[in-house]
């Protein structure tokens, strides 16, 4: 229910299962139902965005986003806008060096 609540393991298993870009779409900072979860979402993604190239997936597939309930049209925006940048990238293909899992 909370964007704080994503564990960075939950991203990478993801790219390990072959997702070619991961979207973390949270409220607001200062609109958090749980206080301070979407500043710890803030700094887990932020570090992971800075491991990321590391482990061979490009930073730009993992994107994180503030995103209120009622913001019908623009989660469609964000949403479309990083599909079309995922689908510039092309298939996310990993080393079998690189294990994620």
């Amino acid at each position: 229910m909370c964007s704080g609540r994503i564990e960075p393991s939950f991203i990478l298993q993801a790219f390990a299962k072959g997702a070619d870009g991961v979207m973390v779409a949270g409220c607001h900072p200062g609109d958090c139902h749980y206080m301070s979860g979407n500043y710890k979402a803030i700094r887990r993604i932020m570090l992971l965005k800075n491991m990321l190239p590391q482990l061979g997936v490009e930073p730009e597939r993992l994107r994180l986003e503030w995103i209120s309930a009622s913001e019908a049209l623009k989660f469609q925006s964000v949403v479309n806008e990083f599909i079309d940048e995922v689908t510039e990238f092309g298939p996310l293909t990993l080393s079998k060096k690189t294990r994620l899992n």
